[in-house]
């Protein structure tokens, strides 16, 4: 059945917020995804089926064409870049911002900065447009430790309300992207499936609105 979609889904907040716009447009999955450890599951419509998956790890299955179509962060798909990709709709859902941040009245040393992130191509851009000579470090958690034990000078990191910051002496200091949820789509799998996947996008794009 190659008319079949598959749509991959990002693990946590962003599934739970995903599900509510998915129901409205009429795709809901068959059972109680959040109660069972499967990672792949049938939905009320026969021909789409729905892939629950790491976000980092979303853009990759939508690239290579493993799924049709995905929902991830902007993060997300800043750090992965774009080939292959549609990003066909802004879901207004967990939103968020891409920032650098730094110790409460730090100044950055002269010469080379040294950046902590798990966004590291994020962050090479970001020094590259600023004229910024950065050595960056890859860290997958709990950033804000980086500069307190002296092992970075900045971090580029996702800020919600800035609270984990301000607990570790630490302030938000430059905007890199506003970041919410994005529907995407596979390029060939566009031209293959167009009537169903456009059909889905733009049941999805109402229940946006409708929200």
């Amino acid at each position: 059945m190659d008319q079949q979609v598959i749509i991959a889904l990002t693990k946590g907040r962003i599934l739970k917020e995903t599900l509510p716009l998915l129901a409205a447009a009429g795709i809901e999955p068959i059972e109680d995804i959040s109660k069972s450890r499967k990672l792949i599951f049938d939905t009320n419509q026969a021909d789409i089926r729905l892939l629950v998956i790491r976000g980092s790890d979303v853009p990759t299955y939508v690239q290579h064409g493993a799924a049709d179509m995905g929902v991830s962060g902007k993060d997300m798909l800043l750090e992965a870049g774009g080939a292959d990709l549609y990003e066909s709709l802004d879901l207004n859902i967990s939103k968020c911002r891409l920032m650098t941040a730094g110790l409460v009245g730090k100044a950055l040393p002269q010469g080379r900065v040294r950046i902590a992130t798990k966004f590291t191509n994020v962050a090479k851009r970001y020094c590259a447009e600023k004229g910024i000579q950065a050595d960056i470090i890859k860290l997958y958690g709990a950033m804000e430790l980086a500069p307190l034990m002296d092992l970075a000078d900045m971090i580029v990191d996702i800020v919600d309300t800035g609270n984990t910051l301000k607990a570790n002496g630490m302030e938000p200091q430059d905007l890199i992207a506003d970041i919410s949820s994005r529907l995407v789509v596979n390029r060939a799998a566009m031209k293959r499936k167009h009537q169903r996947i456009s059909q889905i996008i733009e049941q999805l794009r109402a229940a946006v609105e409708a929200a």
